[in-house]
């Protein structure tokens, strides 16, 4: 289990999370068509191929500027408002682990914490309104108590990736509130949120990326 992680292991984090968008993008433009323009799987695939590249191109070895420069080059994936919201969660994520060559669960906390407070800066949605906070924000959650229990940052990604999983196939009950869905009322209720299980994919393929 380990304790922290670097740069390295970030990199790997972020790169399963990658695959793990490809290996679903066709789920999630599916679940998409429900309410939507059922383009949400496709701007997700870019968006992951330009988080890739900009590694690839990174060479500072800093994970502040690697999140930082993952957040302004995602922010800009047209699609609606998933490239914003997805760029912004990455680049909240960078102010926590300014001057940091290792992460702990306690950074690693306010790091997904100042990534959430930076999504919410773009959207009104709460919790049950059928949208990616509804599997961010219990994510998020987890990993404050993994920290305040003192637990590693395997095992607190787990949690994460268990909460935002949950959190997705909660959305399948919920009626939605934002966006094109909304106006199909309760005919809504019955499928997964998109932009909530893109959430539970992304960590998904966290914890796969740091074991």
């Amino acid at each position: 289990m380990k304790q922290t992680i670097g740069y390295g292991e970030l990199t790997n984090m972020l790169l399963a999370a990658v695959t793990q968008i490809r290996g679903n993008h066709e789920l999630l433009s599916k679940l998409d068509s429900f309410g939507g323009d059922g383009d949400h799987g496709t701007t997700m695939l870019r968006g992951m191929g330009i988080l890739e590249e900009t590694i690839k191109e990174s060479s500072s070895r800093s994970i502040h500027t690697l999140l930082s420069d993952i957040g302004w080059a995602v922010m800009g994936v047209d699609g609606g408002a998933t490239g914003p919201l997805f760029g912004s969660l990455f680049g909240g994520m960078s102010e926590p682990a300014e001057g940091k060559n290792s992460i702990d669960t306690a950074t690693l906390a306010e790091m997904f914490e100042s990534g959430l407070a930076s999504v919410k800066t773009l959207t009104k949605a709460k919790p049950g309104n059928k949208t990616m906070i509804d599997a961010l924000v219990p994510a998020v959650a987890a990993l404050r108590k993994a920290a305040d229990d003192g637990l590693s940052v395997t095992d607190a990604l787990a949690a994460a990736a268990a909460a935002a999983q949950k959190g997705a196939d909660d959305t399948k009950q919920m009626q939605a509130a934002f966006g094109r869905a909304k106006t199909l009322g309760k005919k809504s209720i019955g499928n997964a949120d998109p932009g909530a299980t893109s959430v539970s994919l992304i960590f998904k393929g966290f914890i796969e990326g740091v074991k």
